[in-house]
């Protein structure tokens, strides 16, 4: 098949080079791409937010099938269009990718559909939002109602906290029009969870577990990130803990979908909490996570574009997917100052080492006569298998410390609580 992916960040390259793998595959084209993804892909400068530039490239290329990588031109409708115009696509439609386009029509589907999660309240008037702080005290989780690239939440420690981010998502527009409304929650108690399936509507297959590491600074210390690292190890999800996630969560989420006529084709994202009360949602994503991408496709076993063609034709087998039964481990190198301001055009080096133990994946970088530089907050995913957690984290941070650029920074702690207590690898 002649295969379009669209995207240009770490989790595309990733997608990319398990697609690219695939018999499947006999040509594969990136809009835009980046650095990295160059190697496994022809990358091409489409506008992925101009659907007409996307329809068109693939009616002139004979494109027989596209994927959608990331959440924006979901969001804005490209599945719709494409489709409109016979051309296979994975990914939900602009109606079912509500689901992380609007934090409060999440929130409300759990309300009709008895999915669990935290209470919370909606707000466009900021002097209410505030008043409403005063109230109910601290600590109080603040997010944004839109997409906010994962920067629009803040778990609050103290009221100041709370209304000084509500200012800055509702008056100062840090996210534009994603902070018209805001939503108060409360500060759930627990561990983070992401729990990552394959949809065609129907069939639901489960991908490995993976945790997520969003803040900034090791000890999870620092403000909130699009994610600093991850690792997946099968410890992370105990039968009984699935179990309960596919009967209270998964499952009423996607017959609460069909019966808003909402038949969900993708990858679906649960942001969990696993409290004492049992798992709870914090959100859902539209997408595959990133890094949890990157660290899910070094454990995969199987045929990634099958699965994914499967999914857009409403065919899903929902026993199809293999996994290296060890564990994998992703490391975020960023620029200084993220996710703060932060300076782009660093050379790196150290790329050579790019196909040994570790796999890394690009997500910010750009190539100039053969050089690669920084372009983005997130700039690079070094990722790695191994026969255990220990040795996984072992080989993704030996080959980032080869890795060099100004002001590169990364977390040193990805895992190290799981490896710690591997019992209780999540709290």
């Amino acid at each position: 098949m002649r295969i379009l992916l669209l995207g240009s960040g770490g989790r595309e390259h990733a997608l990319a080079w398990k697609i690219v793998a695939s018999p499947l595959c006999r040509k594969l084209w990136c809009a835009p791409g980046n650095a990295g993804i160059a190697r496994e892909a022809e990358c091409v400068a489409l506008d992925i937010a101009d659907t007409a530039q996307v329809v068109a490239f693939c009616k002139s290329n004979n494109v027989d099938f596209v994927v959608v990588g990331p959440e924006a031109p979901l969001v804005a409708g490209i599945v719709d269009a494409l489709e409109a115009a016979q051309i296979k696509t994975f990914g939900p439609t602009r109606a079912a990718a509500r689901l992380e386009a609007s934090k409060g029509f999440t929130k409300d589907l759990c309300r009709d559909h008895h999915i669990p999660t935290a209470a919370y309240e909606r707000f466009r008037d900021a002097t209410a939002a505030r008043r409403y702080v005063r109230d109910r005290g601290a600590p109080i989780v603040v997010k944004a109602d839109g997409l906010a690239a994962g920067k629009g939440v803040m778990v609050a420690p103290t009221p100041d906290e709370a209304t000084a981010f509500i200012e800055r998502v509702m008056e100062k527009k840090e996210f534009g029009a994603a902070g018209d409304m805001v939503l108060l929650e409360e500060a759930l108690e627990g561990h983070e969870l992401s729990y990552i399936v394959l949809t065609d509507g129907q069939h639901v297959l489960p991908m490995a577990p993976t945790q997520d590491h969003k803040r900034a600074l090791d000890g999870d210390h620092g403000p909130n990130t699009g994610g600093m690292g991850a690792f997946s190890i099968d410890s992370l999800l105990p039968s009984e803990l699935g179990a309960s996630i596919q009967h209270s969560i998964v499952q009423p989420t996607i017959a609460g979908l069909a019966s808003e006529s909402l038949a969900y084709r993708g990858f679906l994202y649960f942001g969990l909490m696993v409290t004492a009360e049992g798992p709870k949602v914090l959100e859902f994503n539209c997408r595959m996570g990133d890094p949890e991408a990157q660290a899910l496709v070094m454990r995969m076993d199987f045929d990634l574009a099958t699965a994914l063609l499967s999914v857009a034709e409403g065919k899903l087998d929902p026993v199809a997917a293999k996994w290296n039964p060890a564990a994998s481990a992703c490391v975020v190198m960023a620029s200084g100052g993220y996710p703060g301001e932060f300076a782009v055009g660093k050379k790196i080096e150290g790329l050579a080492l790019d196909g040994g133990e570790a796999e890394v994946f690009h997500a910010g970088t750009k190539r100039e006569d053969s050089i690669c530089y920084t372009c983005s907050g997130r700039v690079l995913a070094v990722a790695a298998a191994g026969r255990d957690l220990s040795q996984a984290m072992r080989l993704a941070y030996e080959a980032a410390a080869k890795i060099r650029f100004e002001g590169v920074h990364y977390r040193k702690d990805i895992g190290a609580k799981a490896l710690a207590s591997p019992q209780d690898a999540g709290a």
